[in-house]
């Protein structure tokens, strides 16, 4: 499975971070709408993520929920037919929540920005530190916190939950 480095945090504004995220990116920005269903799943999180009614991927995942930098196990695969996966894996599985988001996308090397209005919830940043195979995930995090410096996010803005989860908490 890949590997990566993660770190969610809440902010502001994404209109006052892109500006900083543009500066250190080597691409974007590409602007997303995402539609993710969650499923009940005990070895892990699975989400369904529709970007449009032919185009989505089923996405598996495994991570700590805890704050700071965290390691994350996940594997994606594409669908052509979002809305019939999202109806087969609620009908099997049963449903755990649904996030829907607006996400601006910045690559920066080999970490993925993401700068994300969450419909019900705020304003986030995400980074995503992809590791190489046999990499060790300190030199990911060490990446994430020198981003998370040129971005001007303080270690106390980090959170530890997904966004599924906050909605939960939420509600």
């Amino acid at each position: 499975m890949a590997r990566n480095i993660e770190i969610k945090a809440y902010i502001e504004s994404v209109d006052a971070l892109v500006p900083k995220a543009a500066a250190i990116a080597d691409q974007g920005p590409i602007d997303i709408i995402q539609d993710d269903t969650f499923f009940r799943c005990d070895s892990g999180r699975l989400k369904l993520r529709a970007f449009s009614p032919d185009e989505g991927e089923l996405i598996f995942y495994r991570r700590a929920d805890q704050q700071g930098p965290k390691e994350s196990f996940y594997l994606r695969s594409s669908t052509p037919a979002p809305e019939t996966l999202r109806e087969s894996l609620s009908l099997a599985y049963g449903q755990a929540g649904r996030v829907r988001k607006h996400r601006t996308l910045f690559l920066a090397g080999r970490t993925r920005i993401h700068l994300d209005k969450v419909e019900g919830l705020g304003e986030f940043l995400e980074l995503e530190v992809v590791l190489e195979e046999g990499e060790s995930a300190e030199k990911g995090v060490r990446e994430a916190h020198e981003l998370m410096a040129k971005l001007g996010v303080d270690p106390s803005q980090l959170i530890e939950d997904a966004y599924v989860d906050l909605l939960l908490k939420a509600r």
